[in-house]
């Protein structure tokens, strides 16, 4: 079983100014499935949940219609967290699972920096999906020009493409471009009304559908076959940018934890996303790695692989960085590893 199967999830909601995040997140806190959730968010204008609220608890919580709690984020996001979970552990609320949205212009890594280093919140939190929104006949432009956006598409789990039903032909060219940016993350249309199951309650640190999780982005890596290493299909995103490296061979553990540790110590602020599924010599089934720039997640050990490759695989969406200077120091690490096993 997960190490996070006691841990309450936080899903992080973002997307850049006017792309919907809001009204996504108005309609999913209708769901039932929600209704054990508490919110944070910056304020309760900027939200517009005046029409769900049902009673005022204090300055800073309301709870809604549905059942959720809804707050505003206090001094900063940590104090927040821990001000909940000791309400909680009061009997003031209860709930299951913690929903953050963040600003439009908001870098999503500071957050999970948050969840995974505060002594306190890492001892009763787990980081769950990163859903973003992309405004279907703004996010082109967005992307081109805004940074922040281009990188709340790349470190996304889940991709929510909004406004479709006024965009015009130019959404396909808009879907190609963030399956390329981030070939892990499926992408749902806002007007089909995905599930908050779909984007929220299924992720890779849930032990009922962990397996399933990291089936699907490693079918996704098949945009790295080797009819697509000759050309660049992420030309529109000079600076950032993914690819996926395989390796035949069982790798050695040690090897991994020590060159992956370095490379986010040197290049943290640039390896915007990491997700690894390894072939570990010794071990008995598949383990999964991910990352979010200098926050490495504890390594999940699955029972089975999700299909019949059992190559190791590690994708990286990176920003400035050189696919061949992280193949061949990962590979000079490698073939470390395995001189001192032969002379063992």
């Amino acid at each position: 079983m997960s190490r996070y199967a006691g841990y309450l999830p936080v899903n992080v909601i973002t997307g850049f100014l006017g792309s919907g995040k809001t009204t996504l997140l108005k309609r999913l806190l209708e769901s039932p499935d929600l209704a054990d959730t508490a919110v944070l968010i910056n304020e309760f204008g900027e939200i517009g949940l005046d029409h769900h609220l049902l009673e005022q608890v204090d300055e800073n919580i309301v709870m809604l219609q549905s059942g959720c709690l809804c707050c505003t984020i206090r001094d900063d996001l940590a104090t927040s967290m821990r001000d909940l979970w000791e309400r909680r552990a009061a009997g003031e609320f209860a709930f299951r699972r913690l929903v953050v949205e963040t600003t439009g212009l908001a870098d999503p890594a500071p957050i999970i920096y948050t969840l995974m280093s505060d002594p306190v919140i890492r001892y009763h939190f787990r980081l769950g999906n990163i859903i973003t929104t992309i405004d279907a006949v703004n996010g082109m432009s967005q992307l081109d020009r805004q940074p922040e956006s281009l990188k709340q598409a790349a470190v996304a789990d889940r991709i929510v493409l909004t406004k479709t039903d006024i965009a015009d032909d130019s959404i396909t060219a808009l879907r190609a471009r963030l399956h390329d940016l981030n070939p892990a993350a499926p992408i749902f249309l806002a007007q089909d009304n995905v599930t908050a199951g779909k984007l929220l309650t299924n992720d890779l640190y849930d032990p009922k559908t962990k397996s399933k999780e990291v089936a699907h982005w490693i079918d996704a890596q098949a945009f790295d076959s080797a009819e697509h290493h000759h050309h660049d299909r992420n030309r529109h995103d000079e600076s950032i940018h993914s690819f996926c490296l395989t390796f035949d061979q069982p790798i050695d553990w040690t090897a991994i934890g020590v060159w992956l540790t370095m490379l986010l110590q040197a290049h943290g602020e640039d390896v915007l996303r990491v997700k690894g599924l390894l072939n570990v010599r010794g071990m008995p089934g598949p383990v999964a790695i991910h990352g979010v720039q200098h926050v490495v997640h504890p390594p999940v050990h699955l029972k089975r692989w999700p299909d019949a490759d059992q190559h190791s695989r590690i994708v990286f969406i990176v920003r400035d960085l050189d696919r061949t200077a992280i193949e061949t120091s990962l590979a000079a690490f490698n073939a470390l590893a395995e001189n001192r096993s032969a002379a063992a």
